[in-house]
């Protein structure tokens, strides 16, 4: 069930999330030979932190976090926190996204859940991205709800982007060589119906939104705040000076 929160926010937010914390962070070598990448620290915290803090300011109250690199450190970094609860789904053989979150779908309960990437920061705006999300779900018209980041604005990325969106979110594929507006950035809200019928074994949840963008029922939102594409070690340290600066200018306009 959603929790129910106070009037100036959504009334529906999910109460379940996955973290998704089982990749292998070859890109990150030789930082992720023996700390698995979500524990990586960028802006003084690591990133699987950086994902549950959000996760738990939302309101969010039972993780699912899934581990198959290194998963005894994962495990052992989750027992020193108490809020949100957190319940391990581990790989033996990875998955990939999609067939991760699928394995791990009857923890997550029978209505829409937050996904999050435990390898990426992002940075919320005036309102929370998860609560700006929640808001903008629909149970009518979407399966999935993605948020979008700016591509040329992402901080760490240099890719082609993903999207294109239409004026209610409604997302479309980039064409070929074409540079797309927006990049998925790493965090969603599901509803389980999307895995009906899924894949067996491991598998890409490009598989579900292609699904999805046939029906109609795939949807973006736009990011209003930073966001951080952190793949390889010299971007650990350009989304930490960002973050530390920004964080510094905060304090100093507080007071």
């Amino acid at each position: 069930m959603a929790v129910r929160l106070t009037p100036d926010r959504p009334a529906f937010v999910p109460s379940h999330a996955m973290v998704l914390a089982a990749g292998l962070g070859l890109r990150m070598r030789p930082l992720t030979q023996n700390v698995p990448k979500p524990l990586l620290e960028v802006g003084g915290a690591t990133m699987l932190d950086h994902a549950l803090d959000r996760l738990e300011d939302a309101g969010v109250t039972d993780v699912v976090v899934n581990t198959h690199w290194l998963p005894e450190k994962i495990e052992a970094h989750l027992e020193r926190r108490a809020v949100p609860s957190t319940v391990i789904s581990r790989e033996d053989d990875l998955l990939e996204t999609g067939g991760g979150i699928t394995k791990a779908l009857p923890l997550l309960g029978e209505v829409p859940f937050y996904a999050a990437n435990a390898d990426i920061v992002w940075r919320d705006g005036p309102i929370a991205a998860l609560l700006r999300m929640a808001a903008a779900w629909n149970d009518d018209e979407m399966d999935a709800l993605l948020l979008l980041s700016s591509t040329v604005r992402a901080t760490g990325y240099d890719g082609d982007g993903d999207f294109l969106m239409d004026p209610v979110g409604r997302l479309e594929r980039r064409p070929e060589r074409v540079i797309a507006p927006f990049v998925f950035n790493g965090v969603q809200i599901l509803h389980p119906r999307l895995f009906e019928n899924a894949p067996d074994g491991a598998f890409s949840m490009n598989v579900l939104y292609d699904r999805a963008l046939e029906a109609g029922r795939l949807y973006g939102i736009a990011h209003d705040g930073d966001w951080y594409h952190v793949g390889t070690p010299p971007a650990i340290a350009q989304a930490d000076a960002e973050i530390l600066e920004r964080e510094g200018s905060r304090v100093r306009l507080l007071f």
